[in-house]
């Protein structure tokens, strides 16, 4: 069963500090324990807990290197750390905030300042949580915008090279969408967007593929493991829902639009070459009379 409270990974080498902490914490967060800096970086990359309790004085590796290390892999450089050490001089406190430490509490420690201090860390987590995602949609469509996909364009390309899967991208760009803004008014535009937007979702039945926002009037849409012929025609049903879509103005006229698609499925090219040769299907569709599809093979 999926426990939905927080994550918390201890380190301490001292099987009596792990104990107590883990009396603390258990009631309200879900604990991983780890007695040593390897393991401590294993379980962290593994589990990716939301707060790490780190001891500084442990054989072999001290919290100070294990801090280093964690902050020096992308998985997990994200992670608070609060050290919670017996050196408690200001001299290791500035060390240990100097490397990223989020936090430092000194042993021996009252069960209140350590749920505090976690309380505290949550908190923060939540909100810069809440901040990352409002700058990854497009306040208009709440589809992910143009960061957010390059981010997933990046990971899904690597995976695409790394497990030799297919991998497709469509370009929609909305036909004539200035003048369609300059008859109807821009509140009436971005009813448009808004509605061109929202059917994305009768074409794309899966969990994994991705629409955005690309900018103005273009949508760029990412589909791992479909070949080209599954490619097109998810494109020439998303081409088919946005013509036959009607979009009410205020004044009561029953509007419509149309879309250009182009469409490019991976072969050995470059992660450049991938999003230009859409984007060249695309100018082809445009150029060719627009409310098209048309691929880059």
């Amino acid at each position: 069963m999926y426990d939905e409270r927080k994550s918390v990974l201890i380190v301490d080498d001292q099987e009596s500090s792990i104990v107590m902490l883990t009396k603390i914490l258990s009631p309200e967060y879900a604990l991983l324990t780890a007695d040593n800096g390897f393991d401590a970086i294993k379980t962290a990359e593994e589990n990716l807990p939301d707060i790490i309790l780190l001891d500084i004085l442990m054989l072999e590796m001290d919290g100070y290197a294990v801090l280093t290390s964690l902050k020096k892999n992308d998985k997990t450089k994200a992670i608070p750390v609060i050290f919670i050490t017996s050196l408690g001089s200001e001299e290791n406190e500035a060390k240990g905030l100097a490397l990223g430490a989020a936090d430092y509490i000194s042993k021996p420690f009252t069960p209140a300042i350590v749920k505090l201090r976690l309380h505290n860390q949550i908190k923060l987590i939540e909100q810069l949580r809440i901040i990352e995602n409002l700058s990854m949609l497009d306040q208009l469509t709440d589809l992910p915008n143009r960061r957010y996909f390059e981010e997933r364009m990046k990971s899904e390309f690597g995976r695409s090279l790394r497990d030799k899967t297919h991998l497709s991208i469509l370009l929609v760009d909305l036909d004539f969408f200035k003048k369609y803004n300059d008859t109807y008014g821009h509140q009436q535009g971005d009813k448009a967007l808004k509605a061109v937007a929202a059917s994305f979702s009768a074409a794309l039945k899966r969990t994994h593929d991705f629409a955005a926002r690309w900018g103005g009037e273009e949508f760029v849409i990412l589909l791992p493991n479909t070949d080209s012929n599954g490619a097109l025609d998810i494109a020439e049903q998303i081409r088919k829902n946005v013509e036959d879509m009607v979009i009410p103005a205020p004044s009561g006229e029953k509007t419509k639009i149309t879309a250009s698609i182009g469409v490019n499925t991976k072969t050995d090219e470059s992660y450049n070459d991938f999003f230009q040769r859409a984007d060249k299907a695309l100018y082809e569709a445009k150029n060719s009379g627009r409310n098209k599809v048309c691929s880059s093979l």
